[in-house]
């Protein structure tokens, strides 16, 4: 059936800002969606309040509301556009759950909006645990014996019936909030309480617990007419009772027999058909008997889900963007395949590769957290890496967590405490892969390994081959090591640095070494059909094989972009954005554009925004071998975040040209000690300050300062290890835990500004003139972390005199440090003067949030200079500026309820709202604003 006709624009509603368990994947999908759309000439408009996305970008909608995601938006945006349908299935469950609430109010009806992609009534029966049940057990699909509760007494009664392991399951969450396992009688009490409150309908589901099961999900989609297409199946390296966003994954999967994966692939298709006659996307979810093979329904989700975007990087197929088409009418047979673009896409991926994804957590963010892993999801963001075997990508995946580890292994950072290793092994958090291979290299037993862990043999294997490897490999040194077993550790995913460490030998060795003996990297194509077909799609790993799928153009000049990595607190999803635009910007200035990247959630890993996409770690190694291959006329490293500056002492180092403002003045901005001494020689006021390497230095310099104190780490990310001390012995125990930490870095205390106002600048230079594109002012004092303040643009009473002070503040500092690009500057302001705490030579994180807010696209701009293509002369600006611009942090503090919920230097939100009010009489800002009131009065 060809597309409706009679569908002219679509409303696609985002999910909102970035928390723990709807991360950026979802922008992804939204964003997908919208170009999908507007390819087949339908007006999109699409709301979402999130500004650090691409998703609430003018260049992936027509009609871009940042408002909040509630009843009354819709209602606005009804009135003013002639919205036909509406699609809820790309912003996650809080797309879903205001598409429902608009249902259930007949907002939809009243407005003559159709739902599409969509069944309402198959979410209430997924969502639903009860209703679940009932329906797997009219489909024929085994499910867990278990009962709904409403009420505390009834779940005791429940569980009474059921006995002991159980599983509660709140209806109506997301992430598994609120969810868990229970061993025992002691434990439940607590759980069932935690569970109803948690459930927005006071509801759970108690039903037997299959810990220990092998888990699996498979992608699937299906159009109007019942075509119904897998895919991507993805195993779980970690049993049942870990959330699957908590959880390693493989794709494709790597333990099913294939007569177990038919019967998997018939229930799927027959659970999909079951629960309603949608046309798009579904995740289902099975647990697997590790002996019996026996399957269990787990879950289904009728929508574009977490796993959705990972899917679509491992296949190559684009799942938002053919679930949109589907959505309006079309059936698979009429699309085309995307990635060969001559075959249909009516048709099943198949991976000649292999996949891993492990998820990214932030625990130090939230000290003295539960760290164990279970049925909520705890991780802020995921790497994926991509091999020609299991072993190859899950040490590349590793070497993409940016962790300090140089992969699985071969870093001398091995945990040697037996009884640590086991109680890892038995209560897994967020290292116990590593701890897996501590086991085997301290020769405790396969066997007990398994019993504690419950991961399937298969995979304990792969990492035991790869400790009797090492063993093979530290038999020899550089000179000895024969090109065979060389090959081998390649192949298998072994870094050079890791390489170097077992022959004991420097990584230029080991690199020099490899080189002289042949073994290089090639690049291999992401096809989607095993090279079956030609592919035309320039999305490529790399792997140590014969033939190169990668062939460099010599006629065009390039750049790389380097993206941010994983996301995580401090570094998230705006930086992502900049990634995007500086792709777009270069694209513009007429350059090939390459991007490094290995998160699976972001836009820029799409196959379709850069000219080439090489899915890699943002690791040395790979970057090194991409430019030594590529040969581009240099880097842009100012996008990434903190990830991408920290390689630009080594690109220096290796002659590579890094585009922009020059590493020794980023190196500058990021030594504390050296930008202050250049404050002091521009006459620029700081705070007063001072160095120290050991904690008796610290009290002595304490003495000329005077407390509080403010102690900061060079080169780190959202305020990492960051603390405000008020007397001796908080200190010299901070000081002693930092170098213990982070030995080797600078260490500064500053006077602490005590009671000050806070502001940032964001601007652009060229290296002569300087644009400042927004000044903000923090809600709350100095001493909170500007990604944890609320912050508003234009500033709300900041009178002419410190305006003018940060103006020149901000030229001058721009131009000191010889920025050519963007740059970010802090101040603090007491007593009517300007205190300068911090200047960053790059993308901020409020880029993006005045970006939105002017509607300008100033990292496009700022590219362009970069690149030398461009002059601030050369720019027409006009912002657009009405009333206010609010942006409000967001918190995940319901995932960890027992940690310190106290902001301050240190980041701790996920990500943030952005409000726009048109006085400062209006209630949203008055309410905010007495938070300053409560925090100057403590």
């Amino acid at each position: 059936m060809p597309k409706d006709s009679s569908i002219k624009s679509v409303l696609i509603i985002g999910s909102g800002p970035i928390i723990i368990g709807q991360a950026c994947e979802f922008d992804y999908s939204g964003s997908q969606a919208a170009r999908s759309l507007r390819e087949e000439g339908i007006e999109v408009t699409l709301i979402n309040s999130n500004p650090a996305t691409i998703m609430t970008d003018n260049v992936t909608a027509d009609n871009i509301y940042l408002k909040p995601l509630e009843k009354k938006s819709i209602i606005e945006i009804l009135k003013k556009h002639k919205i036909d349908a509406v699609l809820p299935t790309m912003g996650g469950q809080t797309a879903l759950n205001l598409a429902i609430d608009c249902e259930n109010a007949g907002i939809w009806e009243k407005f003559g909006v159709r739902l599409i992609g969509v069944d309402i009534d198959a979410i209430e029966t997924t969502e639903d645990r009860e209703k679940f049940r009932l329906k797997m057990h009219e489909l024929g699909v085994n499910v867990c014996i278990g009962k709904i509760a409403s009420s505390f007494l009834q779940g005791k009664e429940i569980a009474q019936e059921i006995g002991y392991p159980l599983v509660i399951r709140p209806s109506f969450t997301l992430g598994g909030s609120g969810g868990g396992f229970v061993e025992n009688a002691d434990e439940f009490e607590k759980a069932l309480t935690n569970g109803l409150h948690t459930s927005p309908i006071h509801e759970v589901l108690i039903e037997q617990s299959i810990l220990g099961w092998k888990e699996f999900e498979l992608e699937l989609l299906r159009d109007s007419i019942g075509n119904v297409i897998i895919i991507c199946s993805i195993e779980n390296f970690d049993p049942m009772g870990i959330h699957t966003g908590d959880s390693i994954t493989v794709a494709p999967a790597m333990t099913l027999p294939d007569t177990v994966y038919q019967e998997m692939r018939d229930l799927a298709i027959r659970m999909m058909n079951g629960i309603g006659k949608f046309a798009g996307g579904c995740n289902v979810q099975f647990a697997v008997h590790p002996e019996t093979d026996m399957i269990i329904g787990i879950e289904i989700n009728p929508r574009v889900s977490r796993s959705s975007a990972l899917a679509s990087k491992a296949t190559g197929y684009p799942i938002a963007k053919v679930a949109a088409k589907l959505a309006i009418g079309y059936n698979l047979d009429e699309l085309n395949n995307q990635i060969t673009g001559t075959t249909s896409a009516f048709f099943e991926p198949t991976l000649d590769y292999v996949i891993v994804k492990i998820p990214r957590w932030n625990f130090d963010k939230f000290k003295g957290s539960d760290r164990r892993l279970g049925l909520s999801m705890k991780s802020v963001g995921e790497v994926m890496a991509i091999g020609r075997n299991f072993q190859e990508a899950l040490q590349k995946a590793c070497q993409s967590l940016e962790i300090k580890r140089n992969g699985l292994g071969a870093d001398g950072r091995e945990l040697k405490d037996q009884q640590a290793i086991l109680k890892s092994l038995a209560n897994p958090s967020w290292n116990r892969l590593f701890h897996i291979y501590d086991a085997f290299k301290l020769g405790i037993p396969f066997k007990t390994i398994e019993q504690l862990t419950r991961i399937d043999k298969w995979f304990l294997h792969q990492i035991s081959e790869l400790v009797h490897l090492e063993k093979d490999i530290e038999k020899h040194n550089i000179d000895s090591i024969p090109a065979d077993l060389f090959r081998i550790a390649k192949e298998k995913g072994y870094a050079d640095r890791q390489i170097a460490h077992l022959l004991d030998c420097l990584e230029s060795q080991v690199y020099k070494k490899r080189n002289e003996l042949g073994i290089k990297r090639v690049y291999k194509l992401v096809d989607t059909c095993a090279a079956e077909f030609e592919a035309k799609t320039p999305y490529y790993y790399s792997t140590f094989d014969q033939e190169n799928e990668s062939y460099p153009t010599s006629n065009k000049k390039k750049v790389v972009i380097l993206g941010s990595g994983p996301n995580r607190i401090g570094q998230g999803i705006e930086f992502d954005y900049c990634c995007v635009h500086g792709v777009l910007g270069a694209k513009e200035a007429g350059y090939e554009t390459i991007m490094i990247n290995c998160n699976p959630e972001t836009v820029s890993t799409d196959f379709d925004i850069a000219d080439k996409l090489f899915f890699e770690p943002v690791f040395w190694e790979h970057i090194y071998d991409i430019i030594q291959y590529e040969k581009p006329v240099g880097v842009i490293v100012q996008l990434g975040g903190q990830t991408a500056l920290k390689l630009a002492e080594k690109l220096n180092r290796y002659g590579i040209r890094i585009m922009g403002t020059n590493y020794e003045s980023l190196d500058l901005a990021e030594d504390r000690g050296s930008f202050s001494k250049l404050l002091k020689e521009n006459n620029i006021p700081y705070p007063e300050f001072g160095v120290i390497e050991d904690a008796d230095q610290a009290l002595d310099l304490s003495k000329r300062l005077g407390f509080p104190l403010l102690v900061r780490p060079s080169y780190v990310l959202g305020g990492q290890s960051m603390k405000i001390v008020i007397n001796e012995h908080e200190l010299e125990s901070h000081v002693v835990d930092l170098f213990k930490d982070i030995p080797g870095n600078k260490v500064l205390l500053d006077h602490f500004l005590d009671g000050a106002i806070e502001a940032e600048a964001d601007a652009i230079s060229d290296g002569k003139d300087v644009y400042i594109i927004g000044i903000m002012e923090h809600i709350e004092p100095a001493g909170i972390h500007s990604g944890d303040s609320y912050a508003v643009l234009p500033p709300y009473n900041l009178g002419d005199f410190v305006m003018q002070q940060i103006e020149a503040h901000t030229k001058k500092i721009a131009l000191a440090l010889k920025t050519v690009g963007l740059i970010n500057i802090q101040f603090a302001i007491k007593n009517d003067l300007v205190y300068v705490i911090e200047a960053n030579p790059r993308a901020s994180r409020t880029v993006p949030f005045i970006c939105k807010a002017y509607q300008e696209n100033y990292v496009n701009y700022a590219t362009k200079i970069m690149l030398g293509e461009a002059k601030l002369k050369d720019f027409k600006f006009n912002p657009v500026k009405h009333g206010y611009a609010i942006k409000e942090p967001v918190f995940s503090f319901s995932k960890f309820p027992n940690v310190n919920k106290e902001l301050g230097p240190e980041m701790k939100s996920t990500g943030e709202s952005i409000y726009f009010i048109e006085d400062l009489m209006d209630d949203y800002f008055l309410k905010i604003y007495s938070y300053r009131n409560l925090y100057l009065s403590r």
